[in-house]
C-alpha cells in the first residue's frame, strides 16, 4: 500500500520532478526560469538534483520552530504535524512550564497524548490520581481524561508531548 504524502515547494531552480506525473503536473514554469510548484498529494516524491535521487524527508529542528501558548498555557514548539510535514494523523511538540507552573486542568474529546519527561521533575494528575514524574517517565493520556501538569522542581519542565490525533485547540477543553 503506497502512503500519501502532502508536497511543497515554493521556488525551484535546477530540480527535476521525475515521479509521479501529479508532482509533475503540479511544477510549472515562471519567467526568467524560476519554476514554482503548487500544494498537491502524492503517493511517492523523488526528485532529482545532479543526477541524484533525493527523498522528502521531513527534518525539522527545535531550534527552528516558533513558540506559542496552547489552550492549557503551556509553551510548545510544534516539531512535526500536519502544518509542517508530511505527517497527517500525529503531532509532536516539546513543551516547557517554567517552575512552579501549572497546566490548566483539561481533557481532550478526541485527542489521546503522551507526555515523555526530558528534564526537570513535575506532579502529573490524570483523572483522580497523582503521581510524581521525572526525566525518562512516560505518560498516556487518553482522550476524555482531565489532565494537568505542574512543575515541581526548581529547572524549567521540558517533555515532549504526542497526539493523535494531531494538537487542534479546538479540542482542548479546560476545566476548574
Amino acid at each position: 500500500m503506497r502512503r500519501e504524502r502532502l508536497v511543497f515547494a515554493s521556488k525551484i531552480s535546477g530540480v527535476v520532478a521525475r515521479q509521479p506525473s501529479v508532482i509533475l503536473s503540479a511544477v510549472y514554469k515562471l519567467s526568467r526560469g524560476m519554476f514554482k510548484a503548487a500544494m498537491v498529494y502524492c503517493s511517492s516524491h523523488v526528485v532529482h538534483r545532479n543526477g541524484m535521487e533525493i527523498e522528502n524527508m521531513d527534518v525539522i529542528n527545535q531550534e527552528d520552530t516558533v513558540p506559542f501558548t496552547t489552550a492549557d498555557g503551556s509553551t510548545i514548539r510544534e516539531l512535526l504535524a500536519h502544518r509542517n510535514s508530511s505527517i497527517r494523523q500525529q503531532s509532536l511538540a516539546e513543551a516547557r512550564l517554567a517552575p512552579g507552573v501549572a497546566t490548566t486542568p483539561h481533557h481532550h474529546a478526541v485527542t489521546e497524548e503522551i507526555y515523555y519527561i526530558l528534564v526537570g521533575e513535575a506532579e502529573m494528575s490524570l483523572g483522580d490520581e497523582t503521581r510524581d514524574v521525572r526525566p525518562g517517565d512516560a505518560i498516556a493520556i487518553p482522550p476524555g481524561q482531565r489532565h494537568t501538569i505542574k512543575n515541581t522542581g526548581a529547572e524549567e519542565l521540558v517533555f515532549l508531548c504526542t497526539c493523535a490525533p494531531g494538537y487542534e485547540h479546538t479540542d482542548t477543553f479546560l476545566e476548574n
